[in-house]
């Protein structure tokens, strides 16, 4: 069984706890700032905490139709949470979970560093392409910047 961890790291001018504020919003928010990319988030078990099962429809931008995950942490003091994929064709038949990590680490110059790490466990001696997790990164990446933009554009819900 191969494990694979891939990492990601954007700097931001604005602070840690501001954006992990909006990303706690990110089931809202996702399907309106990048519909292309995300049609519908949904709960189907839980309220949102720890536990949580949710499914996610893609959208056109994304070579996946769908994925289920559950909540695996939420550490607002640390400004960070964690969930497990365990179902759904992003999973490309050849990875069993792909465990998500976020953390915002709060900089000395009042911004932040969005810091992102997925630990894939692939079955057997399966890999995921590297084509996979470059379009995986550059999507968030681009999902960062766009939350980042609402979160500077709505400074007074967050």
């Amino acid at each position: 069984m191969a494990v694979i961890t891939v990492e990601l790291e954007v700097a931001s001018s604005y602070p840690a706890s501001k954006l992990f504020k909006v990303f706690s919003d990110f089931d809202t928010l996702a399907p309106k700032l990048e519909p292309e990319t995300y049609k519908a988030i949904d709960i189907i078990q839980g309220d949102g905490g720890v536990g949580t099962i949710k499914t996610i429809t893609y959208g056109e931008a994304v070579p996946f139709t769908s994925s289920k995950h559950k909540v695996d942490s939420v550490d607002v003091t640390n400004y960070s949470s964690a969930y497990t994929i365990f179902e759904g064709d992003v999973l490309m038949g050849i990875v069993e979970s792909a465990n998500h990590h976020v953390k915002f680490v709060p900089s000395s110059d009042g911004g932040s560093v969005y810091k992102h790490t997925v630990v894939f466990t692939c079955k057997g001696d399966n890999t995921v392409p590297e084509e996979t997790i470059n379009l995986m990164k550059e999507g968030f990446k681009k999902s960062f910047k766009g939350f980042e933009a609402y979160a500077i554009a709505h400074p007074e819900a967050y």
